[in-house]
């Protein structure tokens, strides 16, 4: 069986590390690159880099920091936010990453997936996806809905769908991100990622709620995630990334690097 990989994640804005609940009322961390090499040394698998205003703001991803947080870190380095042609995956390949992730861009341009992964390879091409719950219509038949510009626009369009379609097109895997999840810390969408997970057969990376290794357990058991995304409970330092996996290994889970 595949170990489980726990997965820092830097949401980034003006350079700094910031953090919010449900996308809104951010406030500041800390110095990404730092961050960065600190979750590193405790033990992450690997780490995750959005620019979270990048695509709102319809400008590039700003590389110099990406660089900076890569020359730091030796472990698999995801990075997203502002990619919308393989001129920018490229970019952001170059500056140090070993995955690109697309979720705004290429909801409205699914073709980027595709391109990408027969530029880059799919291990490569990460599908963001942002989702919030709705209700059960025609048009959102799963009850869950892609929003795309850091959750400002609602697209009309199911996840689930998505999802399948994505992985059709070329992408290696998938950060699912609960909207209405997102830094609640009472614990992932269980529900949702068990919908994407068990619906496709790349990796699914569970994303949004986190709040203690409980939670972590639970998504990779009942939500059926190959890895699980944290943010504020070890951002806060609530938790140690070792803390975690020891509890996660005493559970039955397989990760790596348990002591």
């Amino acid at each position: 069986m595949l170990s489980k990989r726990i997965i820092p994640c830097l949401d980034v804005r003006d350079g700094r590390t910031t953090k919010g609940i449900k996308f809104r009322d951010n406030i500041d961390i800390g110095d990404p690159v730092e961050m960065g090499r600190f979750y590193y040394e405790q033990g992450a698998d690997e780490i995750v880099f959005y620019d979270i205003t990048a695509s709102s703001d319809r400008r590039p991803i700003m590389l110099d920091v990406v660089r900076r947080v890569a020359e730091t870190i030796f472990i698999p380095f995801s990075v997203g936010g502002g990619i919308r042609t393989l001129e920018d995956m490229r970019d952001v390949l170059l500056a140090g990453a070993e995955k690109v992730s697309v979720n705004s861009a290429a909801v409205q341009n699914p073709d980027i997936i595709r391109q990408g992964a027969e530029a880059f390879g799919n291990q490569c091409i990460v599908l963001g996806m942002d989702v919030k719950k709705v209700a059960v219509s025609d048009k959102i038949p799963s009850g869950y809905e892609m929003v795309i510009n850091g959750g400002r626009t609602h697209m009309g369009i199911d996840a689930l769908w998505w999802a399948r379609e994505a992985e059709r097109l070329g992408a290696g895997e998938i950060c699912l991100n609960s909207i209405d999840a997102d830094g609640m810390q009472t614990g992932y969408e269980l529900e949702l990622t068990r919908l994407i997970s068990t619906a496709v057969r790349i990796p699914v990376i569970a994303s949004g709620g986190a709040g203690e290794p409980r939670h972590l357990l639970d998504v990779l058991d009942q939500g059926c995630a190959d890895a699980a995304l944290i943010a504020s409970m070890v951002h806060y330092g609530t938790y140690t990334i070792r803390q975690i996996k020891d509890f996660l290994s005493q559970n039955g889970v397989g990760v790596r690097g348990s002591w």
